[in-house]
């Protein structure tokens, strides 16, 4: 649910480019919304300024804003923050007004934006707006382009956005810890023409990873590669929510990648066209096909499609490794080795040992081993077939006959027609 703070202590308000801040605007900051649920936020039209189509963030949300004397304000808090990456694990994070990733920013070309960021961190920190033209001074490095942000001081940012398209926000300050801790968020901008561009579903997510041991709950900092929670938004599978479409709109997925490797983003049952990346909008004759989009670090892309046709289909990140959840990097491959004479042997010291790996792992899931606190299978989920064996970073787009223009709501698993579902050959 939505909480309302209020930070009217002008006095204790530090700026960055305090050359461009009236001293009227700095007579109140807006109320600072938060969020603690992990549940998608569904969007309504925005109720000021342009109009624009709003995005659906992915197990998130979109941060509220006031206009004042021509200015769209907004209120982030950089705070630590207690996210579940699905039920039955939660983790100790940084975030924005209650979240990990942060709540997503939305404007539209043209507008001009203050966001005031407030530090409740346990450190100072900065943010950068990740990909936005905008002033030297207010690009967010700290040292380089303004002082850093004290702790419980606010800083405000101030420009104007020259174009539209799909961006990032991340601290600039002790980044290596700060991003690993998910202190990250979404920035778009609308199309000043609301048909410019135009789709009528349009959801964002980011790829974020963490280094979470089984048991515990803060993320480890020092970690280069070796990661074992790939997550979208913070969530892994089956916490992540599924993408709901109605058949025959046109949809738009944007994805930004803030891990440390790559991640070639597979889509089934459509071809889609790739419409944007982290520098704007590809024109239409540059365009290209793909059923798989790789998303570079610190990349963004936009892909589009009509949907078509009805299912359940897939999303997901095709590194097979990214479509698991927590799992040790030093685990024996036993496919062929047939160790069920010494199980009696190994039970004795180990009483809930089982035979497991010499076939191949999906026997996991079906065992339903026991597991630490606060972690997750590696393979988990079910569908309407049997097991998923899926985690980390995984969903489904599901696609509808007969839906509202507005409805997200989980449809439930698609029923097929007869006929079209694979099926055993009795000869």
């Amino acid at each position: 649910m939505f909480s309302r703070r209020n930070f009217l202590a002008a006095s204790a308000v530090g700026v960055a480019g305090m050359g461009l801040v009236s001293k009227a605007s700095l007579a109140s900051i807006p109320e600072a919304a938060t969020q603690s649920s992990s549940a998608t936020v569904f969007p309504s039209a925005p109720a000021s300024g342009r109009p624009y189509n709003p995005v659906v963030t992915l197990n998130g949300w979109t941060l509220p804003w006031r206009m004042r004397d021509g200015w769209k304000e907004f209120h982030l808090i950089a705070e630590p923050v207690i996210r579940e990456m699905a039920p039955g694990m939660v983790a100790n994070l940084w975030g924005y007004n209650g979240q990990s990733p942060g709540p997503t920013i939305e404007c539209v070309e043209g507008d001009k934006v203050r966001i005031f960021v407030t530090n409740k961190l346990p450190e100072h920190t900065t943010i950068h707006w990740h990909g936005i033209l905008l002033p030297c001074g207010m690009d967010g490095v700290g040292g380089l382009t303004q002082p850093h942000i004290p702790v419980g001081k606010t800083f405000v940012y101030e420009f104007v956005m020259k174009k539209s398209g799909t961006f990032m926000y991340h601290p600039h300050a002790d980044e290596m810890v700060q991003m690993s801790m998910g202190m990250m968020g979404f920035f778009v901008v609308h199309p000043r023409n609301p048909a410019l561009h135009a789709v009528d579903r349009d959801f964002v997510f980011i790829l974020n990873a963490y280094d979470i041991e089984p048991g515990a709950k803060t993320p480890k900092n020092s970690t280069m590669l070796d990661f074992n929670i790939w997550s979208w938004n913070s969530r892994v599978f089956p916490g992540i929510d599924p993408l709901v479409v109605r058949k025959g709109d046109r949809v738009r997925i944007r994805v930004g990648n803030l891990t440390m490797t790559n991640h070639p983003i597979h889509l089934h049952g459509y071809d889609f066209v790739v419409t944007g990346t982290d520098g704007g909008w590809v024109p239409p004759s540059a365009r290209w096909p793909e059923v798989s989009a790789d998303i570079g670090v610190g990349q963004m892309r936009a892909i589009e499609f009509v949907a078509d046709e009805p299912g359940d289909w897939a999303i997901h990140c095709h590194k097979s490794h990214h479509t698991m959840n927590p799992m040790g990097h030093n685990v024996p491959t036993m496919i062929g080795v047939d160790h069920r004479d010494v199980v009696h042997k190994i039970t004795r010291v180990v009483p809930d040992y089982m035979v497991m790996g010499e076939r191949g792992m999906a026997d996991m899931q079906e065992m339903e081993m026991p597991i630490p606190d606060n972690t997750l299978p590696m393979m988990t989920g079910r569908g309407p077939f049997g097991p998923l064996e899926m985690g980390g970073m995984f969903s489904v787009v599901k696609v509808r006959e007969g839906l509202a223009r507005g409805d997200y709501k989980d449809p439930g698993w698609y029923q097929h027609p007869p006929g079209t579902v694979a099926y055993e050959w009795k000869g």
